[in-house]
C-alpha cells in the first residue's frame, strides 16, 4: 500500500531512543523527510545519522527539551524552516517518575504537567494553524495504555495523558473539516529504555528480579509477550497516511490484548 508520505514533513519529538526513534526511522523509511529532537545534541546527531544511513532519507536533528515549552515550540518552528513546512506532528515525551499519591509531591506533578501535557499542547499550538491553512495535516500524540487502564505507581503518567486524550478530543473535532487529523496511539509493555526503568522500579518495590517482572507482564497480556518498537511505530505511520483519511480522535491501543475494557 502507497501510504503517501513521499516528501511529507514530519517532526517526531523526543526521538533520539525508544518508541520517538522507531517512528522517525518508519516515517524516514516511507519517503517522509524527518526532522527529531533531543536533549542531547550527541544523541540526536547520531540518531539522525543512523535514520538517514538506514532509510535513505533526509533527516534533521535538532537539540530541545521538550518539557520547556519554549524548546517545544522552537522545535516545531525549526523543522519548518529547515524542510519548509510540518505536515505530520508526533508528540511524544519521556516519562514521569513512577509513583503513587504517598510518592508524588507537588513540584513532580508540575514537572509531569509540563513534561507530558504542555509539551503537547505547546507543539500542536504551533504545527496545527498552517496545517489548517494548507488543508492537510496529521497529529498522532503518543501515549499510553494507562489511559484505558490505570497503572498502580504510575499515577502522574496516567493522570497527564489521560489529560492529553481529552485534549486531543476535543481539538480533533475543530479542525476535522481543515482536513487536519489528530488521533492518539496507546503502547502497552514495549521493550524500550523507558520500561527497564519501570520493571527496574517495581522490582526494588516488591523486592523481586527485574526478570520477574517482565514474567509477570507477559503473563498478562494476552498475546503472552512484550511489544516491539518497530510494532507501534508501523501503527503510528499509517495514522500519518493518506490511508486514514477518515480516521480522527480516536485512540488506539496498541498492547498485545493488554487492556481488558470494552472502550
Amino acid at each position: 500500500m502507497d501510504l503517501g508520505l513521499k516528501n511529507k514533513v514530519a517532526a517526531v519529538a523526543a526521538s533520539s531512543r525508544g518508541l520517538g526513534y522507531a517512528v522517525a526511522r518508519e516515517l524516514s523509511a516511507e519517503g517522509a523527510r524527518v526532522g527529531i529532537c533531543s536533549r542531547s545534541e550527541e544523541n540526536v546527531r547520531l540518531a539522525a545519522e543512523r535514520i538517514s544511513g538506514e532509510t535513505g532519507g533526509e533527516v534533521f536533528p535538532f537539540v530541545a527539551d521538550v518539557s520547556k515549552r519554549g524548546d517545544a515550540i522552537r522545535f516545531v518552528e525549526a523543522v519548518a524552516g529547515k524542510l519548509g513546512r510540518v505536515d505530520i506532528l508526533v508528540t511524544n515525551a519521556g516519562g514521569s517518575p513512577p509513583g503513587g499519591f504517598d510518592d508524588v509531591d507537588l513540584d513532580e506533578v508540575d514537572h509531569a504537567f509540563h513534561l507530558t501535557l504542555e509539551s503537547a499542547v505547546a507543539m500542536m499550538k504551533t504545527a496545527i494553524p498552517p496545517m489548517r491553512e494548507r488543508r492537510w495535516g496529521r497529529v498522532v500524540n503518543m501515549l499510553s495504555f494507562t489511559v484505558k487502564q490505570p497503572e498502580l505507581n504510575l499515577l502522574m503518567s496516567n493522570t497527564m495523558r489521560t489529560g492529553l486524550m481529552g485534549f486531543s478530543k476535543s481539538v480533533a473535532r475543530e479542525v476535522a473539516a481543515d482536513n487536519v487529523l489528530i488521533n492518539c496511539v496507546a503502547p502497552g509493555y514495549t521493550r524500550t529504555e523507558r520500561l527497564e526503568e519501570l520493571a527496574q522500579d517495581m522490582a526494588r518495590r516488591e523486592n523481586e528480579g527485574a526478570g520477574d517482572v517482565y514474567h509477570d507482564w507477559e503473563k498478562r497480556i494476552p498475546m503472552r509477550r512484550l511489544g516491539e518498537p518497530e510494532e507501534i511505530a508501523k501503527v503510528v505511520t499509517f495514522l500519518c497516511s493518506e490511508a486514514t483519511s477518515y480516521v480522527m480522535g480516536v485512540t488506539i491501543q496498541v498492547d498485545g490484548g493488554l487492556v481488558c475494557g470494552l472502550l
